[in-house]
């Protein structure tokens, strides 16, 4: 059944969650932790709303420590977030900051270590995308910082990351299915979202010796304070009405697809990409 949103518009990436109507819903209040994650910490990054809020919320359900990063200017949901891992009962740091800083991210995994003792799992989840009409008007500038955001950062935190984990451990990857199918407006981000899949792709091989396994999510449309973000009043009411359920994704639709990544319940899967994205079939 084809779902609306109500015309909305926000003027700044990514977007606030708080502002968003309706909420985007985190994790389904059916959703039982298992213990799954017990002891493990993790750091994730945009985890202050949207999908890398979904993903921190079911990792402390499944009883997983997390930092978390964000823009400075992302403080309010970043807190809503910390206080939602501490009503999990387990510890939530965040760090503000750019990803598409080598030195900053740095110094998150720095920060998890001084926190936490340990690393276990990381999320490269952060991005941010832009609305075009034609390539051409696209600058120079803004080219460079989508690629720092949504790809140069996950080679910045892998990097900073990997002496610090051992077998057993994950790197999750937030992909998109416009990786795999491409989208005629959404240029430079899909651009980085299909290089993402080769980093995955190769970096799953590279580590293999050690016990890391990398993987990827593929979302298709997801209702995150993205979309009003980058879209106009328009675009962002008929979201998601594109795929076979004529309807966008809930963040709580992600979570557990990261939960399953990050566990041992997929100890025999790395290099690979789940796909959820409404019902569009792709040949991968």
């Amino acid at each position: 059944m084809t779902q609306q949103q109500p015309p909305q518009h926000q003027n700044h990436q990514p977007g606030d969650e708080h502002r968003m109507d309706p909420k985007p819903e985190y994790i389904r209040e059916s959703y039982r932790g298992s213990g799954k994650l017990l002891g493990k910490v993790a750091v994730i990054t945009g985890g202050d709303s949207g999908i890398g809020r979904a993903a921190a919320v079911h990792f402390a359900r499944e009883g997983a420590d997390c930092l978390i990063t964000h823009l400075g200017s992302e403080e309010v949901d970043a807190e809503e977030t910390i206080r939602l891992i501490e009503a999990e009962g387990r510890r939530g740091r965040r760090i503000a900051g750019d990803i598409g800083d080598p030195a900053f991210c740095r110094k998150v995994v720095e920060g998890a270590m001084e926190e936490f003792g340990q690393l276990n799992i990381l999320v490269n989840n952060a991005a941010e995308q832009y609305d075009w009409d034609d390539v051409t008007e696209i600058d120079d500038e803004q080219i460079e910082r989508t690629f720092k955001t949504n790809l140069f950062s996950h080679f910045y935190m892998i990097k900073a990351a990997v002496p610090h984990l051992s077998k057993g451990d994950s790197i999750i990857a937030t992909s998109s299915v416009n990786a795999f199918k491409g989208n005629d407006s959404l240029i430079d981000y899909s651009a980085t979202k299909g290089a993402i899949q080769g980093l995955v792709r190769s970096l799953s091989g590279t580590l293999m010796d050690r016990g890391i396994r990398v993987n990827a999510v593929a979302p298709g449309p997801v209702w995150t304070p993205l979309i009003p973000a980058s879209f106009e009043d328009e675009k962002v009411a008929n979201f998601g009405q594109q795929v076979p359920m004529e309807r966008p994704g809930q963040p709580s639709e992600m979570g557990p697809a990261y939960v399953y990544l990050a566990s041992e319940d997929s100890s025999y899967m790395t290099g690979q990409t789940i796909h959820l994205n409404g019902g569009v079939v792709l040949n991968t």
